[in-house]
């Protein structure tokens, strides 16, 4: 029998492959031998590999985003000119067999010119100044709440029991406590004299607490351990500067921007971990143009902070629809069909700072009462449970987000989720009315009407 030819049309005439390296990239216009070579990582191999990829006419280029080594790579081909497309490795996986850096080239080189590879959410260059900030900051964070653990452990070891009657440790009881013991005192009332007016242990119970026994070895470690969190609490103060710095930088770049002027919020709570200086209400709502999200129930200052530096002021509109924008932050189901069957239905695997920003945002919104999304959670969790509740509030929360921003308008929730209904208020009546039969009172003799 004679073979076949399934031809396919060739979409992007001028387009190369790249397979990214940790020490050399392999890069291919075409998928002959010697339509292939081996650059270097330098930043003079870089900018051979540009003029090579001009020299054979090149217009477009696909590469892997493998762990950080695509960044410089990715500058210097956007310097140059070119449009690069950066895609997810499993976008790319080559067939089975052999499996070598031409032949993983050369096959990008082959989907980019059939035009089946797609390119993965970037942002400016702003924005991502503004993500690597916020991100350097998170890791200080989580590297404090390991010093944080390590001073529990070495007070309970010395039988310092701070942990008990104080909430938390690195408050401003704990720390004064802390810094004193370090000092060398062991005396428990004057430890206990430190408590600030708002603790709600007494002096004497605290005193109690801090009966240690005296150990070397661990008041050396507490030192240590203090002295570490201090620096790193200075570090994530420098961090917070910079981050107001370049937030300012761009609401005083545009002069409609600088006018704006958003309505207090003292019903936010700042948590400890937030920024504690700025004023991420006034400024959110100039980087946003009048969108003030923080009107929206369960969204906090570190919500916004994520928002901002992963997708920035108007990465968002790269995404057409809102559920776009959900599936990216892998909040949609991931629904498998065959055989007119629905085989799975799960949410897929992988998670970003921006989705747990949003799920951690839902989770508070469960605790809410009497709220448009409080009561949309309690109706999912009854159905399917809380961790099902919290993924469907936080995909909600999405497509808030990306309405509000896309079109400028404000949070309006319905209002039939603000108040009781007919028959919640029925069954309110009924109760108060058997509490005055309890009672033998008249409904004239508590003021209730009996309309």
């Amino acid at each position: 029998m004679k073979k076949k030819n399934l031809p396919m049309e060739i979409v992007n005439q001028h387009a190369a492959g790249i397979d990214v390296g940790s020490r050399s990239h392999f890069v291919a216009v075409g998928q002959g031998e010697t339509q292939v070579r081996e650059f270097g990582v330098y930043e003079s191999d870089l900018r051979q590999l540009a003029q090579w990829l001009h020299e054979h006419h090149i217009t477009t280029v696909a590469m892997e985003s493998t762990g950080t080594y695509w960044q410089n790579l990715f500058a210097a081909l956007q310097g140059s000119g070119l449009e690069v497309l950066l895609c997810n490795g499993k976008f790319t996986k080559n067939i089975k067999g052999r499996k070598t850096d031409v032949q993983d080239c050369q096959w990008i080189q082959r989907l980019h010119a059939l035009g089946l590879l797609t390119g993965s959410f970037l942002p400016d260059d702003t924005t991502e100044e503004l993500r690597t900030y916020c991100r350097h900051r998170t890791s200080l964070l989580e590297t404090a709440a390991v010093t944080t653990q390590k001073m529990h452990k070495y007070l309970r070891l010395l039988n310092l029991r701070l942990d008990v009657v104080v909430r938390d440790v690195t408050g401003q009881t704990g720390m004064a406590i802390i810094e004193a013991v370090c000092r060398g005192e062991t005396n428990p009332e004057r430890l206990a004299s430190f408590r600030h007016g708002n603790c709600r242990k007494s002096r004497e119970e605290i005193a109690r607490a801090l009966c240690g026994n005296g150990r070397r070895d661990l008041l050396f470690a507490l030192t240590q351990e203090l002295e570490l969190y201090k620096v790193l609490q200075a570090k994530i103060a420098a961090c917070d500067v910079a981050i107001e710095q370049l937030l300012i930088e761009q609401v005083e770049a545009d002069e409609e921007r600088r006018q704006l002027k958003a309505d207090p919020k003292p019903y936010k709570r700042v948590n400890k971990n937030a920024p504690q200086q700025m004023d991420l209400n006034q400024l959110s709502y100039q980087y946003y143009g009048g969108v003030d999200l923080l009107k929206i129930e369960g969204v906090s200052h570190a919500t916004l902070l994520a928002l901002m530096s992963e997708v920035g002021a108007e990465g968002i509109r790269k995404f057409p629809t809102a559920k776009q924008f959900s599936n990216w932050l892998r909040l949609c189901p991931n629904t498998k069909v065959s055989g007119g069957r629905v085989l799975s239905s799960h949410i897929p695997k992988g998670s970003n700072r921006l989705k747990i920003a949003l799920r951690n945002a839902a989770n508070a919104i469960g605790n809410l009462k009497e709220t448009h999304l409080s009561d949309f959670f309690r109706r999912v969790a009854f159905r399917k449970g809380r961790q099902a509740a919290v993924s469907a509030t936080a995909r909600k929360l999405a497509v808030i987000i990306w309405h509000m921003l896309t079109y400028r308008v404000p949070y309006n929730p319905p209002t039939q989720y603000l108040f009781l209904d007919e028959k919640r208020k029925l069954k309110l009546v009924q109760r108060i009315r058997k509490n005055i039969a309890k009672l033998d009172l008249k409904p004239e003799d508590v003021g209730f009407a009996t309309a």
